[in-house]
């Protein structure tokens, strides 16, 4: 198979390489400039393909920049395939499919999976969960209050932000707990594969990548079978015991649930942990207005922690038919990247967006998607997550400083590695 520089392109590209690694070293901000470039061009952009870890033939992708034109290949899948991945990354589809299921998969299909996995989450599970996530917000928090007694720096993304998602999807389909560790780690390595801190050079990348995921797909797998033979009051017997038109979920699928579940559900959530928390800091003037009236201001102050984290910062397409998104022709078949990150700071839909606003309204952010089949199904309990843990750090933490965080390198995540901070 050719290597990337050797194939040939139908098209242009654009002098801004969004592309390459240099650029994505970049922090958040400055990449903005960039995006904001493309948003203010006519039509798309097209851009050389990333490099990769695995062989391919992909000769580019359009760059879709705008918060409209997101929300518009966001609600037609019959224009824009997912079947053929969801990756800004060249990797094939098989092997997407097994890091995120469903996602890779276009209605009826994907409506038919969507459907088996929201019926596990029943009304009586809801309230289990969210009692959990409340029981563990608190114990976290004072954790937390503990080791900032001693006087020394605390991680906050190590004590506080990867704490909670992981140990609510751990308890909440019952993995044991001396496997939440390892459970937690592969989760988080999913989706910073491309990070040298996590593996060095794209051959091991690609080792590491594979590894991580036979991992949460074997503890998946395991715990399925587990709960055919002996059922529980748990999300995953009911999601064994699920069914849909005479169809029910096989273990190797529950296998590449638990992946998604485990990547999707833990990081993006820990991840808007980090930012909030930071922004919070940072402007304690939206502080004091939140905690004015933390209950009723809380569920608005969420929607702006995620816009203004953008966890997930790509998702991609595939023109199923010949088509065109804002005047440019998009040929049936080429690649066409969504960048929530920048949709979420499209100044025409947005006032004045980098100002990190907790009373912005309305505010229809992409970071839960641009609509359509694929809206984030774990919306709701991000939202809770959120909720419960941020009235316990604004009500019972006291004024911490921050040191200098480190981002993951990531063209998919949004990512904090780490983040001290310490009493004041």
């Amino acid at each position: 198979m050719p290597e990337t520089s050797e194939l040939t392109s139908a098209h242009a590209f654009h002098p801004l390489d969004i592309s390459a690694i240099a650029f994505w070293e970049k922090d958040f901000r400055n990449r903005d400039d960039t995006f904001a470039e493309l948003r203010a061009v006519d039509g798309l952009t097209w851009h050389r393909p990333t490099e990769s870890m695995f062989p391919h033939e992909e000769t580019g992708y359009w760059a879709v920049t705008r918060h409209a034109d997101i929300r518009h290949v966001s609600q037609h899948p019959e224009l824009f395939s997912s079947s053929n991945g969801i990756s800004m990354d060249p990797m094939p589809a098989e092997i997407q499919r097994s890091m995120t299921f469903f996602l890779t998969m276009d209605p009826p299909e994907h409506t038919r999976y969507r459907r088996l996995i929201s019926m596990a989450f029943t009304p009586k599970q809801v309230r289990r969960i969210e009692a959990q996530i409340e029981a563990n917000a608190k114990r976290i928090v004072g954790e937390l209050l503990d080791d900032l007694d001693s006087g020394e720096p605390v991680d906050f993304t190590d004590a506080v932000s990867k704490k909670l998602p992981m140990l609510t999807i751990s308890e909440m389909i019952g993995i044991h707990p001396d496997e939440h560790e390892a459970v937690a780690f592969a989760a988080e390595s999913v989706f910073s594969a491309s990070d040298d801190e996590y593996a060095g050079g794209l051959e091991e990348q690609a080792v590491f990548l594979m590894t991580q995921l036979g991992i949460l797909t074997g503890a998946g797998v395991e715990l399925a079978k587990k709960r055919r033979l002996d059922p529980r009051d748990d999300l995953m017997t009911n999601i064994v015991n699920a069914e849909v038109d005479g169809h029910r979920l096989t273990d190797d699928e529950i296998g590449a649930f638990m992946v998604l579940l485990g990547s999707a559900g833990n990081d993006t959530t820990k991840q808007t942990t980090s930012h909030a928390f930071k922004a919070l800091i940072d402007n304690p003037d939206q502080r004091r207005w939140l905690l004015e009236d933390l209950e009723g201001r809380i569920g608005g102050a969420v929607d702006e922690f995620i816009r203004w984290s953008t966890p997930v910062i790509s998702f991609a397409r595939h023109a199923a038919v010949d088509t065109e998104i804002a005047g440019t022709p998009i040929a049936a078949g080429e690649k066409v990247v969504l960048f929530y990150c920048s949709g979420n700071f499209d100044d025409q839909v947005f006032d004045d967006p980098y100002r990190f606003d907790l009373d912005r309204f309305p505010n229809p952010h992409v970071g839960f998607g641009g609509g359509g089949p694929h809206f984030c199904l774990g919306k709701q309990l991000a939202v809770m997550e959120l909720k419960h843990l941020f009235t316990e750090l604004l009500t019972r933490l006291p004024d911490v400083e921050l040191g200098d965080p480190e981002y993951v390198r990531s063209d998919f995540v949004h990512g904090v590695k780490r983040m001290p901070i310490r009493r004041v």
